[in-house]
C-alpha cells in the first residue's frame, strides 16, 4: 500500500558551489555515495541528484528533515541495473519501521542543469 510520496529538484551548480567544502560533503553523503559520484569524470549531477533523492525520500517518509540526517538516507546503485536503491540509516529506518513502510523506491532524473528525484514509500502487510 502506498503510504507516501515525496519530490525534489535542485540546481546542479548549487551542489557544484557547496561540494568545494568537504564538510558539506561529509554531513550529505555517506562514505558509499561520496566514493560513488566522486570517482566519476563530472561528480556533481550524481551529487545533485543523489541530494535530490535524499529530500524525496525524507518527504516520503512523512518528516521532511525533521528529526533525520542526509546521511540517515543512502542512495546506492544497484549492482545489476544501476538503478538507484534506498538504503535507510538511524532515524530515518525507524520512522520507517514505526509507519510500516517497507519499501522506498526512488528515481533520479537530470536535465537543463537540473536534478530532480521522485520517491514512494510503500507499506507491506504481515511479515511478507
Amino acid at each position: 500500500m502506498l503510504t507516501g510520496i515525496g519530490t525534489d529538484i535542485i540546481e546542479i551548480a548549487r551542489v557544484a558551489d557547496a561540494a568545494i567544502n568537504p564538510r558539506f560533503l561529509e554531513r550529505i553523503y555517506t562514505k558509499k555515495e561520496r566514493e560513488h559520484c566522486l570517482g566519476r569524470n563530472d561528480p556533481y549531477p550524481c551529487l545533485a541528484g543523489r541530494f535530490a533523492a535524499k529530500e524525496a525520500v525524507l518527504k516520503a517518509l512523512g518528516s521532511g528533515l525533521s528529526g533525520c540526517r542526509f546521511v540517515d538516507v543512502e542512495i546506492l546503485s544497484d549492482e545489476k541495473t544501476g538503478a538507484p536503491k534506498v538504503v535507510l540509516h538511524a532515524r530515518a529506518k525507524n520512522k520507517a519501521l514505526v509507519k510500516g513502510i517497507k519499501q522506498v523506491m526512488v528515481s533520479i532524473s537530470h536535465d537543463r542543469g537540473r536534478a530532480v528525484a521522485f520517491a514512494v514509500a510503500v507499506a507491506g502487510r504481515g511479515d511478507g
